[in-house]
């Protein structure tokens, strides 16, 4: 909250893409860093480039709240006994019992050659790689496992997950390159149970 306090007060342009530079030392100042660029980043989105660098441009905010105490404090009781990591997402199998609960939000299929974008980090996410997690899904379900994956709403995605359940979602997006295309689009949540 102090380190988020101090990004307020020096928030400016520079200041911006200062920090998107920077390299913190410390997990509290890596924590403060990532939320200073996610409130004041172009919508909120984060994107790499190929060396695993932040690379989102400043939004345009006139006041941007980057230290919500209250949230914070909220945020940190309810994640107090969680453990959170970075891992493939094929790791899951050696843990997830009967039982469990596995969600899955990948990035979403392009649903036309111009909406291809599916490199938000270094590593893009292929059509083989959708394929090896429908067949993770199908592993998991096997075992008991409770899954569920949000994707984009096209047949190669239908047909990858068409022995379970399907549901169409409305889904509103703000970013598009052209604000006409931005709003409300169709997308599918996938589980592997009926409720």
């Amino acid at each position: 909250i102090a380190l988020l306090q101090v990004h307020q007060q020096k928030h400016s342009h520079n200041y911006y893409y200062r920090m998107r530079k920077d390299i913190p030392d410390t997990r509290t100042k890596k924590a403060a860093r990532i939320i200073y660029l996610n409130r004041t980043c172009f919508n909120g989105l984060y994107r790499e480039n190929s060396q695993g660098q932040f690379n989102v441009p400043m939004g345009r905010y006139t006041n941007p709240k980057i230290c919500n105490q209250d949230l914070l404090r909220s945020v940190s009781l309810a994640l107090k006994k969680t453990e959170l990591e970075v891992k493939p997402f094929n790791w899951i199998t050696e843990t997830a019992k009967a039982g469990d609960f596995v969600y899955f939000d990948p990035p979403y299929y392009p649903l036309s050659p111009t909406s291809n974008f599916t490199s938000y980090s270094r590593n893009s996410f292929t059509e083989d790689d959708q394929k090896k997690l429908s067949e993770l899904f199908t592993e998991l379900a096997k075992r008991q496992v409770k899954v569920m994956l949000s994707n984009s709403d096209c047949k190669f995605i239908r047909r990858l997950y068409s022995q379970f359940y399907i549901h169409e979602i409305s889904a509103t997006r703000y970013i598009n390159s052209k604000g006409t295309r931005r709003g409300t689009i169709s997308e599918i949540l996938v589980t592997s149970y009926c409720n």
